[in-house]
């Protein structure tokens, strides 16, 4: 057995590491640097179960983090138990057990546990855990202490190039989860999924991600789009003039509930959280008032005259809110490609109409979009939400999309104060 050790030496290692020569190199003793096809590179040990007989592979680390000698240590620790009939796999478990170092995919859970309080938006909580569950999948068992660059790498090459933007996703998550674990004593030395300096260096160029702008369709163009729309039947219809009227995101729509609407006060209230539920209901986690233009009344009307369900625009399974894909099936129906117009754009759509068309004041419309203007000092002395003056500027928009209007014959310039 000791002739048969030793058999590679460190330039050798280096060489085959260079190369990425795929394959199993032994170094003797069941120690082999195994090279994939993606060119992952770790330490395995191979051995014999001493009751079924069937090969059996144990990871000694990446070869990034996990020296000659350090393999070697472990390759003869993993040969010891054999030799004291113990199964080294067995063994290396138990020992990981009793120190208390948690694994990867226990670390990932504790900490979206720790943060999801800080996250509003359930799909954003979803999105967390869907990636570090699925794409991460291989990297959960493993201890969070040897979690090494080789493991990160395989679990993003597959998807970097790809999917580039959930492997962006994916790189700052696994991050965040290992940095918590340095925190909590669990790991040393440097973030093996950090980027700069580090992963930059190993992965190419991600292609840009094409964030933050939703397609919009340009302002002057929505009224003729409204009078295409009205031509359709169907709730979904409804809920997307709603929403264009309102200027509101989908799901503050989709999950409108008759008890937010104040129809003789020309008012919709949304809370920042749904009541019932405890889910968000404001990106902004502030309460949000909407001031209502006649035909916005008119939808919210219509619909009340329907069979009453918890929500304004119900979904087909009962007690459930539209499918938050409805609104854009309905500019899919209309052939409008996604890459020209999406129901989120709209809000663009009004944000411009407000700056080119009109002369009310920046203020106004960031409120009507709900977006928080200004640092903490200019909120304190802005406590009111200015409800009638938006409610000007909403009657306004909506006389403007009106299709045939004489609002939208020439840009429509507001006759008041730019001062507010």
């Amino acid at each position: 057995m000791a002739r048969s050790l030793h058999k590679l030496n460190a330039l050798e290692v280096s060489k085959l590491a260079k190369r990425s020569s795929i394959g199993r190199h032994s170094d003797g003793g069941g120690l082999y640097l195994a090279i994939d096809s993606a060119g992952r590179k770790r330490w395995i040990f191979l051995y014999r179960d001493r009751h079924s007989k069937k090969l059996r592979e144990m990871g000694l680390g990446g070869f990034g983090d996990t020296s000659l000698a350090d393999a070697r240590s472990k390759a003869h620790s993993a040969r010891e138990h054999l030799k004291a009939s113990r199964d080294p796999l067995a063994a290396s478990k138990a020992a990981t057990t009793s120190s208390g170092v948690p694994t990867f995919g226990e670390m990932a859970n504790k900490f979206i546990a720790a943060m999801e309080g800080q996250w509003r938006n359930e799909k954003h909580r979803q999105q967390w855990r869907m990636t570090l569950e699925e794409y991460a999948r291989s990297m959960r068992s493993i201890p969070v202490d040897q979690i090494s660059v080789e493991h990160v790498l395989g679990v993003l090459k597959p998807i970097w190039l790809t999917l580039p933007e959930t492997a962006a996703r994916l790189r700052g998550r696994i991050e965040r989860v290992l940095n918590a674990a340095k925190a909590a004593g669990y790991r040393n030395g440097e973030n093996p999924a950090a980027w700069q300096g580090h992963l930059e260096n190993l992965l190419p160029k991600p292609p840009k991600l094409s964030r933050g702008h939703h397609p919009a369709m340009p302002w002057a163009e929505v009224p003729a789009f409204i009078g295409v729309l009205r031509n359709r039947h169907g709730m979904a219809a409804l809920a997307l003039e709603f929403a264009i009227l309102t200027a509101a995101r989908s799901q503050e729509v989709r999950e409108a509930r008759w008890e937010e609407f104040d129809l003789s006060g020309r008012i919709w209230s949304i809370a920042p959280t749904d009541p019932s539920t405890g889910k968000s209901r404001m990106k902004a986690g502030r309460h949000h008032r909407v001031p209502l233009a006649p035909r916005a009344i008119e939808i919210v009307e219509i619909m009340a005259g329907l069979p009453r369900q918890s929500f304004v625009f119900p979904g087909q399974k009962k007690g459930r809110p539209m499918s938050d894909m409805s609104l854009s099936a309905v500019l899919r129906r209309m052939q409008i490609p996604s890459s020209k117009a999406t129901q989120h754009g709209f809000r663009s759509s009004f944000k411009t109409w407000a700056i080119e068309a009109t002369s009310f004041p920046n203020e106004l419309s960031e409120a009507a979009l709900a977006h928080i203007v200004g640092d903490a000092t200019e909120r304190a002395y802005a406590r009111g939400d200015r409800l009638e003056r938006r409610r000007e500027l909403m009657e306004a928009w909506a006389r403007f999309i009106e299709p045939n209007s004489a609002d939208n014959v020439v840009p429509l310039v507001a006759g008041r104060s730019t001062t507010g």
